[in-house]
């Protein structure tokens, strides 16, 4: 059978045409795919800059549908989600990234990070160390360390606490000597005697300065009747950290009386009040007053001399208890009505959150930040 040649010559413009009209339909389609995205992308962006969170994830979701590669838009979906309290599904996203095999080391790194953020807003905390422990070594590493910090200071986890915090230090991260020194009396208050004391002593030398190491040294000696150590500890740390005198006021008045020290406290007591009027110290003086002296002790005028100095509405409410109204018969009235608006005022006060406690926390239970509480209380700040 002949071929005949036309055919071919024929067919040639044919198959010119068609590949030139497939051509043109995919360069169309791809040009709409790219309007699509982004416009999908902008909308998302515009709903969340007007806090329209919910129809910026469907705008996100829309646009990673049309381009599944990009990465970035995956990023600002999992924050959402996560930021939304949708963590399971932060999860997903930031798991699905970590799976594709084409990601860059970087944006590796930055979903691992991410993951570890979602386990630990979850509270799933075992997850989260594993997570943010693989980021050793990576531009995340002082983050994670910090947030390692946070769960182990959470799960009390002292021993691991106390190693990411030298870690973080060595890393040029900031001074963490001052909450060694509280992991180290934290540790302490789960020892014997012996083992209690020897860390007390190492965290003084960690953290000179800090008040709480003494404190707690103080009491272990009171405890273990070796009162005239206490009170050596306690004098020492009136030197090392004199605003921390209201904290210790009354410990001080009682370790002196078991010790028989009565006069070196009055004296180091009465010299502290002298540079700032503590109703707390006051009220120690006057204790100490009470059970040394054979005069009488004129309370009162105390109370009195105090308001002279400060304004205080405590001071104001014990001299009135003690003070002979016109109308006596309404005296337990008008003190009830005083003692009921001093009641807050005694109370200590978190700088960093504003919570108030009845008694001094050295991490705050609201916000958890370490030696956010003064020792003054709420009137004297």
């Amino acid at each position: 059978m002949d071929f005949d040649l036309s055919w071919i010559l024929l067919g040639l413009p044919i198959a010119f045409v068609l590949g030139w009209l497939a051509s043109r339909l995919d360069f169309r389609q791809l040009r709409l795919d790219n309007r699509l995205a982004p416009k999908a992308y902008f909308k998302g962006l515009n709903y969340l800059l007007n806090e329209q969170q919910d129809k910026a994830i469907d705008a996100f979701i829309e646009a990673v549908q049309k381009d599944p590669d990009t990465s970035e838009l995956h990023f600002a979906l999992g924050n959402l989600f996560r930021r939304r309290g949708e963590t399971e599904r932060a999860v997903r996203v930031h798991e699905h990234l970590l799976s594709r095999g084409d990601l860059s080391a970087a944006d590796r790194d930055r979903s691992q990070h991410a993951l570890a953020m979602d386990f630990l807003r979850a509270g799933l905390l075992d997850r989260a160390e594993d997570a943010l422990r693989k980021l050793e070594g990576t531009a995340f590493e002082a983050q994670s360390r910090l947030a390692l910090l946070a769960i182990y200071e959470r799960s009390r986890d002292w021993a691991d606490a106390s190693e990411i915090a030298s870690k973080l230090e060595s890393a040029g991260q900031g001074s963490f000597s001052s909450r060694q020194s509280h992991y180290l009396c934290e540790q302490a208050g789960t020892q014997p005697p012996e083992a209690a004391q020897a860390l007390l002593e190492k965290a003084i030398a960690t953290a000179p300065q800090a008040p709480r190491p003494r404190i707690a040294l103080a009491i272990l000696q009171q405890q273990s009747d070796r009162p005239h150590e206490a009170f050596k500890t306690l004098e020492a740390l009136a030197d090392t950290a004199p605003s921390a005198m209201p904290l210790i006021a009354d410990r001080i008045a009682v370790v002196a009386t078991e010790a028989g020290l009565t006069t070196e406290a009055l004296a180091l007591l009465e010299s502290s009040y002298a540079q700032t009027a503590s109703l707390d110290v006051l009220e120690a003086i006057i204790t100490l007053q009470l059970r040394t002296t054979d005069k009488p002790v004129d309370v009162r005028m105390r109370y009195v001399q105090h308001l002279e100095r400060e304004q205080s509405l405590v001071a104001a409410a014990r001299w009135i208890a003690g003070e002979k109204l016109e109308h006596e018969e309404f005296h337990p009235q008008v003190q009830r009505a005083l003692d009921h608006a001093a009641n807050p005022l005694k109370r200590y006060r978190c700088a960093a959150c504003g919570f108030e406690a009845k008694q001094h926390f050295w991490q705050c239970p609201g916000c958890q930040a370490w030696d956010s509480y003064p020792a003054r209380r709420v009137e004297e700040l």
